[in-house]
């Protein structure tokens, strides 16, 4: 017993002298903000539904009337910050610039529009004019529309199904 206690401890002694201690330094950087608002939970995730579209609609009209939808903002402070700027982000249609084209390329030829109360398109992945702030709540307005690109038109290659598209908001304080 003795003999294997000896020659456990020489074994755990090289275990020691083999492992080597390593000093490295993590440089960390990030900056602490004041955010003048914060975003409502009813705001996390928007949903937009136009209800049926009838498909030669477009062939007569090029885009659906406006649907209204809102950003919450809450607990504003205005002394932090007196304005907000939204940038809405998705993939950008060829046919329509500045608009959202439908996921997965589902039903091409269909984009969907933001524009201002308005009607002022406000351009995919582009910085909105300024929004003033209130102290409190804050409601930012939106409007949504579907509208089919100049070619779906003109060849009349518009089709039927299940319309989607997905875009996130960005809100910047300056």
């Amino acid at each position: 017993m003795k003999i294997l206690i000896k020659y456990a401890s020489v074994l755990c002694s090289g275990l020691l002298i083999c492992s080597a201690a390593y000093s490295t330094d993590v440089e960390i950087k990030g900056q602490l903000v004041f955010e003048p608002c914060t975003l409502s939970a009813q705001s996390e995730n928007i949903s937009l539904s136009f209800g049926t579209i009838v498909k030669n609609y477009f062939y007569t009209a090029d885009r659906t009337p406006s649907e209204p939808f809102s950003i919450e903002l809450e607990n504003c402070d205005t002394t932090i910050g007196k304005e907000a700027f939204v940038t809405f982000r998705g993939t950008e249609s060829i046919g329509l610039p500045g608009l959202l084209v439908p996921d997965n390329g589902s039903l091409p030829g269909l984009a969907i529009g933001v524009e201002t109360p308005e009607g002022k398109l406000l351009p995919l992945n582009k910085t909105s004019p300024a929004y003033a702030l209130s102290d409190g709540s804050t409601t930012l307005n939106f409007q949504g529309y579907v509208q089919a690109e100049p070619d779906a038109i003109k060849d009349k290659t518009l089709v039927t199904g299940d319309l989607s598209a997905t875009a996130t908001f960005e809100i910047t304080y300056p």
